[in-house]
């Protein structure tokens, strides 16, 4: 490990096979399951437009002769699968396909999948494709690289910018997985953050995470903000007393309902005047609780969480939300020797 990388935790990847996504939306990983079947409360949806309309999503496989060279020229994804066509819009996408495939002489259609493709087997189908691709998960984009050992810890650093501007950020998450030196680096895809925050994650663990439900049947409630002090006194709320959290009020290790309640009455006093200033979480005992935890605790804004018979890293972008590449480093022989998240290359820049 470079002797400026800062080491930020270790992850095991049993099957052999890690996503790097969003840790945020872990709510929305579907496991085996279809994408339809996934509830659209689970997704935060209020629009019943927007959930018919993904509900009703196909995948499409690319076939033909020219497969290979439309789905290339087509795709924004690497491979031949086609993912998530709102079924709104399924008839004129096969109909620009067809019109793109014409203006280029290409053999090639598409074919639906008889249902959408789960989110753990689009993974494996993108770290099968030159041992490391990206895929969407409701449209949000993650990676997934294979050939990873099973059988010994993983190291995850990161390299903080040589920018002035930007010293106390990363310019790279790093997963090390053998000392060889790379021959090549390629860029396998980006990883979409709209909650500020990356997980390393083996792809069966995952099937086990529980990013809501509460594992101990406990919850906290957590409130911080202008108004916090007042807040604490009218409701007889005391500091919360998690590590890294000075100046937080709330209640820790609630019966369930009991953190139900004390969140509506934290609800109900910010809401009774639109002056207040007041920030507030409902914190179930989830494995994100767990992992987020952590994040606060340390001073990497890093942690590991068992999940699964795996162990995961959680760790904050210190760039808040973005498209990140990511790039995998081959050695000699073809095996990848580290992957690496770049922050200050970000896709759109």
């Amino acid at each position: 490990m470079d002797a400026q990388e800062t080491p930020l935790g270790e992850i095991t990847c049993p099957s052999g096979v890690l996503t790097i996504l969003d840790g945020g939306y872990l709510g929305s990983w579907s496991a085996d399951r279809s994408p339809q079947d996934v509830d659209p409360e689970t997704l935060g949806l209020q629009d019943p437009q927007l959930a018919a309309e993904i509900a009703s999503a196909v995948d499409f496989e690319v076939i033909g002769p020219d497969a290979e060279a439309a789905a290339r020229s087509f795709n924004q994804w690497a491979g031949l699968t086609l993912y998530d066509i709102p079924g709104s819009r399924t008839q004129a996408f096969t109909a620009k396909f067809a019109e793109h495939c014409r203006e280029r002489g290409l053999e090639a259609g598409l074919s639906p999948f008889p249902q959408q493709i789960a989110h753990r087997h689009r993974a494996r189908r993108a770290a099968g494709r030159n041992g490391a691709g990206a895929f969407p998960f409701f449209g949000v984009p993650a990676v997934a690289v294979g050939g990873l050992p099973d059988d010994r810890p993983l190291a995850v650093s990161g390299t903080r910018s040589l920018s002035a501007d930007f010293e106390d950020r990363w310019s790279s998450l790093t997963l090390h997985v053998h000392d060889a030196p790379a021959v090549r680096s390629v860029e396998v895809g980006v990883v979409g953050v709209d909650w500020a925050r990356l997980m390393f994650a083996d792809v069966d663990a995952l099937s086990s995470w529980q990013h809501e439900h509460s594992i101990d049947g406990l919850a906290d409630v957590a409130f911080w903000g202008r108004d916090a002090d007042q807040a604490a006194t009218e409701l007889d709320a005391p500091v919360l007393g998690t590590v890294g959290e000075d100046n937080v009020r709330g209640w820790r290790n609630l019966a369930y309902d009991d953190a139900c309640q004390h969140a509506v009455e934290v609800g109900s006093w910010k809401a009774a005047d639109p002056a207040r200033r007041l920030a507030f979480d409902f914190r179930p005992h989830s494995h994100h609780w767990q992992a987020m935890a952590g994040v606060r605790a340390s001073d990497t804004e890093a942690s590991t969480v068992d999940v699964g018979g795996a162990r995961m890293l959680m760790a904050m972008t210190s760039w808040g939300d973005g498209m990140f590449p990511v790039h995998a480093e081959f050695g000699e022989h073809g095996d990848v020797v580290r992957v690496r998240v770049a922050f200050e290359t970000e896709i759109g820049e």
